[in-house]
């Protein structure tokens, strides 16, 4: 049996530690932004033209810009445009549709959700059969491109954050960020990127949690880390291509361009829990657009001792479901790192209580606007480390116009109940407080 050498760094995406619970804050200094800009914001939803159903994680873009958002759980979004002279059309993707541009003066805003409809795009077998089908050669041939299709200069970036954790069905912790990254070049030597909070916020119902309290560890580097492009190691070396088979499943377009599909599994020999999956690999370029993988969980042991930090005395966590997804999109011939997604789900038991607690931790990412003009990078003591704790970064909200003019991912309406909940109960813990 083979054991490797190495721990894969998105298995430890979501750090869990898990203490019995001490009261804890900290306070985010804002920074101040000016709320004076005039902006366009649309609303809208994106849907299947043949059947309605929502489309999860559509993107939604300023042709002209670098502005972009994706819809959220209901396939709803949000967009803010803060330049609506010169933003003349709104461009949708989504996986195995046609893409679609819309005039933004065909958009009604004024808070009325406009509906859009996407046509799903099959691929005909004649598109590939000219194409090489050895999926190994096909996944070798996108590795060698990364240095070619992705960026080869620094970039600065806006992101909206959020993560979230829910007990059972209902949620008791949510967080929230505009954060900025310093995207390091694809094909440097130095390619370690990193993020610093700009303006977070979170609420915790700690009741909920009865005599555990969890905390994810990295918050927003953690996701970033999911850019499988550049953190490459894990699936995408020589050496790492080797724990693996691939096959070609199918083909698919994705933006009006035909993309591979190429499964990968662990294969059996291999001890330490791995990744199972797919990669949308652009035909023409070779470039690796979107990814869609999970943790090998067979070994359930094993895969825990990568997400748990600590744990009191006589409970057992066990991994259930662990997640990720990875999205890019291309402008004047290079990709950039869009999005990304982190789902973590652990079953929690103790040794003299009889039902156990299922606890599901998400961590997202989309990155809203970026520019490669005077990028400089963050100092030290502004980074966020992979030790820290997002909440304990940020201060409580309540303030339901807290973010202004960011644009953000557009909550679900679970989402939003909880917040409410959540803030109730934050005002009557403050209100109680004061009574003694």
């Amino acid at each position: 049996m083979k054991t490797l050498k190495f721990i894969p760094a998105t298995a430890a995406i979501l750090l869990m530690a898990l203490t019995m619970i001490t009261a804890s804050a900290a306070g985010l200094s804002d920074k101040k932004k000016s709320d004076q800009q005039n902006y366009l914001t649309i609303k809208g939803k994106v849907v299947d033209a043949e059947n309605g159903t929502p489309l999860v994680f559509a993107s939604v873009a300023v042709k002209e810009s670098n502005v972009a958002i994706v819809t959220n759980i209901d396939g709803e979004f949000t967009l803010k445009i803060f330049d609506p002279v010169n933003a003349k059309n709104l461009e949708l993707t989504f996986l195995g549709y046609k893409n679609k541009v819309i005039p933004l003066s065909d958009m009604k805003d004024n808070g009325y959700k406009n509906i859009i409809s996407l046509e799903p795009a099959p691929i005909p077998i004649k598109e590939i059969v000219v194409r090489p089908l050895d999926p190994v050669d096909i996944v070798q041939k996108a590795i060698n491109k990364i240095g070619h299709n992705y960026e080869s200069v620094p970039n600065l970036m806006t992101a909206f954050y959020r993560e979230t954790i829910r007990k059972n069905r209902s949620y008791v912790s949510i967080g929230e960020a505009v954060v900025e990254i310093f995207k390091a070049p694809y094909a440097s030597d130095v390619r370690f990127d990193n993020t610093r909070i700009y303006k977070g916020r979170k609420s915790t119902d700690v009741l909920k949690m009865d005599t555990v309290l969890f905390k994810l560890q990295g918050g927003p580097i953690t996701v970033l880390e999911l850019d499988l492009a550049k953190n490459n190691e894990m699936i995408l070396t020589a050496e790492s291509m080797q724990n693996y088979n691939f096959t070609l499943s199918t083909a698919i377009e994705i933006d009006n361009k035909p993309h591979y599909v190429i499964n990968f599994v662990q294969k059996p020999n291999i001890d330490m829990p791995l990744f199972m999956g797919k990669l949308y690999i652009e035909m023409d370029s070779y470039a690796i657009t979107e990814a869609e993988f999970g943790l090998n969980l067979s070994n359930k042991e094993e895969a825990a001792s990568l997400f748990i930090r600590k744990k009191p005395l006589g409970m057992d966590v066990t991994p259930e479901l662990a997640t990720y997804r990875v999205k890019y999109r291309e402008q004047n011939g290079k990709w950039y790192f869009s999005y990304s997604r982190a789902e973590v789900k652990f079953k929690v038991s103790w040794k003299r209580k009889l039902f156990n607690t299922y606890y599901t931790t998400m961590s997202e990412m989309a990155v809203t606007d970026r520019t490669d003009q005077e990028v400089i990078k963050f100092a030290g003591k502004e980074r966020v480390k992979m030790s820290d704790v997002f909440s304990d970064k940020v201060s409580a909200f309540n303030d339901p116009k807290f973010w202004g003019d960011y644009n953000v991912i557009e909550p679900d309406q679970s989402i939003e109940s909880a917040i409410r909940k959540l803030s109730r109960k934050l005002k009557f813990s403050d209100r109680d407080d004061l009574i003694k």
